[in-house]
């Protein structure tokens, strides 16, 4: 993955002040986290980027090694554990940064720009945003885990403490436990940041009311950040 992974972009507006790097779970791709940004209802702030990133095609050992677009590989898998290829997790975080140095480029610094992700694109989240070197903007972390905590809690950059964090689980999570998301919860807290955590009576999805509460948690995000100000 030395090269940039190709992603869907959505723009709000000419000049985005702001972007979102948004990672699908296991199996999805770039266009999975596409029809939510009309219903965050930023419409009214500033203008932002959606980037919505396909991950590689690997095979996944605990999918009978069938090849699938996948962060890492899982090597076992059941709803309260797993075992993952971390020097995987460590080839996506770079090829996430990758895409963190060209929101630079474009003209959004790091300080905003935000990291979302869904299952196993939220275990890509925490682990790129926790351990950046440059302060970011937050986390979206929706139904996932932290399968690599020794590696977090070793790398976690002074830059980036207490980095305000929404973090979301389905009561009904059958893929991943409930308890993995509370697990997750604790280290950051741990870890001094700001989170946010909300429970849904859900299976291993989104609903709409939790939607309407990124898009609130942004809007907050952005107010704080200063949007009169030019990046």
């Amino acid at each position: 993955m030395d090269e940039l992974l190709s992603a869907i972009e959505l723009q709000s507006g000419e000049t985005p002040r702001f972007s979102v790097i948004w990672m699908h779970g296991l199996g999805a791709d770039g266009s999975d986290f596409v029809p939510v940004v009309p219903e965050l209802g930023l419409d009214d702030g500033p203008a932002m980027r959606f980037v919505f990133p396909n991950a590689p095609q690997i095979p996944v050992t605990c999918n009978g090694g069938y090849v699938m677009p996948a962060w890492y590989d899982i090597i076992t898998l059941d709803s309260n554990t797993r075992t993952v290829d971390e020097a995987g997790i460590l080839r996506s975080r770079e090829a996430i940064r990758r895409l963190i140095e060209r929101e630079n480029q474009r003209g959004v610094p790091c300080e905003r720009i935000f990291l979302a992700g869904f299952s196993q694109g939220g275990a890509i989240a925490y682990a790129t945003a926790l351990t950046h070197p440059q302060r970011l903007a937050g986390i979206i972390v929706l139904s996932t885990y932290i399968p690599n905590p020794a590696l977090l809690e070793a790398e976690a950059t002074a830059t980036n403490a207490g980095l305000p964090i929404f973090a979301a689980h389905g009561t009904e999570d059958e893929v991943v436990a409930p308890a993995l998301g509370i697990l997750a919860r604790g280290l950051v807290q741990r870890l001094g940041h700001a989170l946010e955590w909300r429970e849904y009576p859900m299976p291993h999805s989104v609903c709409i009311e939790e939607i309407i509460d990124i898009g609130a948690w942004l809007r907050g995000r952005m107010d704080g950040i200063g949007t009169a100000k030019s990046p």
